[in-house]
């Protein structure tokens, strides 16, 4: 019988072959896009009439707060298999995006405090925008020191898969609070009824680097889901051999034969 594609996906050597010859391909790929939009951001499209050149900030920033948003709502996704389906895999693409989305999520916060200066006056404001993207970083950071101190492999997923759950409810809050409160924070511009607010000129090249960065995000997940499976391959050969060698020493131990006679000078 053949097996179907669930089962497939869940098989890591499965995932180790395809992924192996996909990462090459979508590495190339996003570092073309990247120079292409970088081109576009910074020597093509022109500078605001009331931000000036300080505008160029948005074409790293946006793509960020894209990211970091992106990869929480993955890990949720993923959170969501290892506790209803217990997919192999599902814990490991968890692992793998929690510090590229705490890292996005990062620049996401340092690019807004720049460009917050020049335009609010100050680096920081407690906005309902940014608070909530700082408490998504918060919940990275949680996520991260929680798998770091469970021993227990599967009480640890299980645990994160929990937690990631409940810090999903930001999510939602992230998209709407420009909506829902009176924030500094501009309102959404890019995803809107009636169309885009950013001029073509601007637009395209803001499209080019959030397309580019997503590639760049994916290549790097599916690179440390690699990098994740060969460690837990690691640690499961380190425990067998411990075992083994454990072993061996009992029953060297336990048999007479072996055992050193009493009174005999070593």
């Amino acid at each position: 019988m053949t097996p179907s594609l669930w089962t497939r996906l869940s098989n890591p050597g499965h995932f180790m072959r395809w992924s192996g010859a996909l990462v090459p391909w979508l590495a190339a790929l996003s570092a073309a896009g990247l120079a292409l939009g970088l081109y576009l951001s910074f020597f093509v499209a022109p500078p605001d009439y009331q931000q000036g050149e300080t505008v160029r900030i948005m074409f790293i920033h946006v793509p960020a707060a894209w990211l970091g948003v992106f990869f929480y709502g993955s890990m949720s996704l993923s959170a969501v298999g290892t506790l209803v389906w217990r997919h192999p895999l599902a814990d490991v693409a968890q692992r793998a995006a929690a510090p590229i989305g705490a890292a996005f999520t990062l620049v996401c916060l340092v690019t807004g405090s720049l460009w917050g200066k020049p335009m609010w006056g100050t680096y920081w404001v407690w906005d309902a925008r940014l608070t909530s993207m700082l408490i998504l970083f918060l919940i990275y950071c949680g996520i991260i020191a929680l798998w770091r101190t469970m021993e227990d492999p599967n009480r640890a997923a299980r645990a994160v898969a929990i937690l990631t759950l409940v810090g999903a409810v930001n999510l939602p809050i992230i998209k709407f609070s420009v909506n829902w409160w009176s924030t500094l924070h501009q309102p959404a511009s890019i995803l809107r009824m009636g169309g885009s607010t950013i001029d073509p000129s601007m637009l395209y090249p803001l499209l080019t680097m959030i397309a580019a960065a997503t590639l760049g995000g994916v290549t790097l997940h599916l690179y440390a889901m690699r990098t994740e499976i060969m460690r837990r391959r690691v640690r499961t050969l380190t425990i067998r051999e411990a075992e083994r060698l454990d072993a061996g020493a009992t029953v060297t131990t336990a048999d007479p034969a072996h055992a050193m006679p009493l009174g005999r000078a070593v």
